[in-house]
């Protein structure tokens, strides 16, 4: 009672103390996050143009479909975020350079892609204005989202025309001068004749010269940018993997070659057991597949390199009624039986022509005739076929509702059941030259069997196939071992915990934040995230769900958005220090002050080369732009001091200069300069308007 009434005395502080705290949460959540609402509704702010996330999301959303099956998230955002990177960072220069696009401009652009869609075509065969009109209200009245469909259409439409008017504006710019084209000439053409001595870099081993964490640090720091890097972060990883033990994979043996034999089961509705006739005495081989396989019954014949190579030879030697198996493939268990055998090419050629009617499958809309108008045509053009096969080419060429046709109909070489099955049956079936009517889903098609291989052996399978599972107790084991390596790295090393675990410890580094994959595992943002998470340090390790097992991740390395480290940049860097080191080596090392002074002095010899240009500057087999730029700097008979090249310390005479004859008109090469230029402009142009733009990415946070 008394420390309730402590409590009512001092309500009023408590009131304040609360309300701190609370304010202190939300402060802290505005600095950390940038504040709240427009963090959550913006994708990126791009020179100060907020990309909206919902928009955004459904862009993804679309690109991912449109990708297809087998893309992934982390793709199709990549791709949206180029595109709207592209799409802020252009129309801000359209805006500055006052750039538009007239109604007349647009509809022409409209016309001319949609000149080979014949929703709007009218009976000349060009685009019709009223057709367009009527789409449009068409599917604004019974479709809003084919409308949007149609409205982004317009917008890319236009976008289009304004980046071609202003890359073509920015190429108009590019002229190269006749000046610059004389320029151009003689550095192609003037050339130079000298004596020289080199001393190679490679007289001072690399383990004679040091390059200090310190020296290296230096040189990125004053060459920041060819050294600055996005965020990144390293990390290691262990894999726990859910695989089946023997124990597991001996179980799913046997519950594979019980499928074999009949079973009985007590039927609830009749109280008596059935027997269920097992794989052995089944009399429908597709129906018992379909209901105790992974994978569906598959009807068609099998040649020996369409087998699992483990056990082709066993299984093409098979007669028809032979059972085999099980036989572990992988991670999984087969029965096989023959169902039959027979001798059959295991390729041939074929040519066809198609006649189509109205409903068969992807028969384009120009298609009107009837099945019966169909079958009437096609059996006319066998007729005239089977009496003379040298007009098979032509009709095919006239006739055919196929693409083939501007081959003659040739379909080239196929294996069997690539073709639809009826299609596939004839040309397998039937001897070469055979001709004949063959009806399928797409229609009637008049085919000539072409050139067959060598008949060799095929067989017919019924397969049961059975993945092998883990068991739950292999699963426990595997989440259990997890746990155990994750605790004990609360004050244990990882590498040596997981070397003496037997466990493989997987380095990954360069991690970006926007990365999809991690090498081992695959998709997988959710370790990335964690990564650069502002409360993820150096040191710190969680453990990870996927697919098929577990995964305890170790952050090692977090550097955020500046110039790489010293362990990054080290590849790069040491081997230009230690250039620069051993130059000065043999700077000190050298004494005279002519060529074979030098030569003496170093033990080398003097060495010559002819017909060095600028536009080529090599010295033997080696490319010294400084050294022949310096050389270029000389008269005849001056000798240069000692240069820094690429591949030693040089010293230069020049012997002779050999100007290139002047021309009456240097416009030529003017225009070599301007075609080199032109081609590459529009990416140039981008990419430094994209270097200079002010990004913010918060792509990170929603994905």
């Amino acid at each position: 009672m008394a420390i309730l009434n402590s409590i009512r005395k001092r309500g009023i502080f408590l009131i304040l103390i609360i309300a701190l705290a609370l304010f202190a949460f939300i402060l802290s959540d505005v600095l950390t996050k940038g504040g709240g609402t427009k963090v959550q509704d913006t994708i990126a702010t791009i020179n100060g143009t907020d990309v909206s996330r919902q928009s955004f999301m459904e862009q993804v959303e679309a690109t991912q479909r449109n990708m297809g099956p087998n893309s992934n998230a982390t793709q199709a955002v990549n791709m949206v975020w180029e595109r709207e990177l592209r799409r802020v960072i252009q129309e801000e220069q359209y805006e500055k350079a006052g750039l538009s696009v007239e109604k007349a401009q647009l509809d022409d652009a409209l016309k001319t892609t949609l000149a080979n869609n014949q929703t709007f075509l009218n009976e000349a065969g060009q685009v019709d204005d009223g057709k367009i009109q009527e789409y449009i209200a068409s599917i604004k009245a019974s479709s809003p989202a084919m409308y949007k469909q149609w409205l982004d259409f317009e917008k890319n439409t236009e976008n289009s025309i304004l980046q071609r008017t202003y890359y073509n504006l920015v190429k108009g710019g590019l002229r190269t001068t006749v000046i610059e084209g004389e320029q151009e000439y003689h550095f192609q053409n003037d050339n130079l004749n000298i004596n020289y001595v080199m001393i190679p870099y490679s007289k001072i081993a690399d383990e004679d010269v040091t390059v200090s964490d310190d020296e290296i640090k230096k040189y990125v720091a004053t060459h920041p940018n060819d050294y600055e890097v996005e965020a990144q972060a390293d990390i290691q990883y262990v894999f726990f993997s859910e695989q089946p033990s023997e124990e597991d994979i001996a179980e799913a043996k046997m519950q594979t070659a019980q499928l074999l034999n009949n079973k009985v089961e007590y039927n609830q509705n009749t109280k008596i057991n059935d027997t269920i006739a097992g794989f052995r005495n089944t009399k429908n081989y597709e129906e018992f597949v379909n209901a105790n396989s992974d994978v569906p019954f598959f009807d068609r014949w099998m040649f020996k390199n369409e087998l699992p190579q483990t056990v082709a030879d066993t299984l093409i030697n098979l007669n028809e009624g032979d059972f085999y198996g099980p036989f572990k493939v992988d991670n999984t268990f087969y029965l096989s039986k023959v169902l039959e055998t027979k001798k059959m090419p295991d390729s041939a050629a074929s040519k066809h022509i198609l006649i189509r009617y109205v409903g068969t499958m992807r028969a384009p809309e120009t298609i009107t005739r009837t099945k019966e108008e169909a079958r009437k045509l096609a059996d006319s053009i066998l007729s005239v076929v089977k009496k003379d096969k040298s007009k098979f080419a032509d009709l095919a060429n006239e006739l055919s509702d196929d693409g083939s046709s501007q081959n003659g109909g040739d379909l080239g070489s196929s294996t069997p059941g690539r073709m639809v099955p009826p299609f596939d049956k004839f040309i397998f079936n039937n001897p070469t030259g055979t001709i004949g009517l063959v009806e399928t889903d797409f229609g009637f098609h008049i085919v000539e069997v072409g050139e067959q291989s060598e008949p060799k052996k095929a067989i017919k399978l019924a397969t049961v196939v059975k993945a092998i599972e883990p068991s739950d107790n292999t699963i426990n084991d595997v989440f259990s071992n997890a746990s155990k390596f994750e605790v004990a790295l609360k004050d244990g090393d990882f590498s040596e915990l997981a070397k003496a675990q037997n466990l493989e410890v997987k380095p990954v580094n360069n991690l970006a934040k926007m990365e999809g994959n991690i090498p081992g595992l695959g998709a997988n943002r959710s370790i990335v995230n964690w990564a650069f998470e502002e409360d993820t340090k150096v040191g710190d390790y969680k453990r990870f769900s996927v697919s098929d097992g577990y995964v305890i991740a170790q952050l090692t390395r977090k550097n955020e958005k500046g110039l790489m480290s010293v362990a990054q940049a080290t590849a790069t860097v040491k081997p230009i220090l230690l250039k620069e080191k051993k130059a000065e080596k043999i700077r000190n090392s050298v004494t005279g002050n002519t060529l074979e002074e030098v030569a003496k002095n170093q033990s080398v010899s003097v060495q010559t080369a002819t017909g060095i240009t600028m536009a080529n500057p090599l010295i033997g087999a080696n490319s010294e732009p400084k050294v022949v730029g310096t050389a270029f700097g000389t008269k005849p008979g001056e000798t240069t001091g000692l240069i820094n090249g690429n591949t030693g310390v040089y010293m230069v005479k020049t012997t002779a200069f050999n100007p290139a004859p002047k021309l009456e008109s240097y416009v030529n090469y003017a225009n070599q300069l301007s075609s080199k230029a032109v081609p590459a402009a529009q990416s140039a142009v981008y990419n430094a308007l994209k270097k200079k733009a002010e990004i913010e990415d918060n792509r990170a946070t929603f994905y």
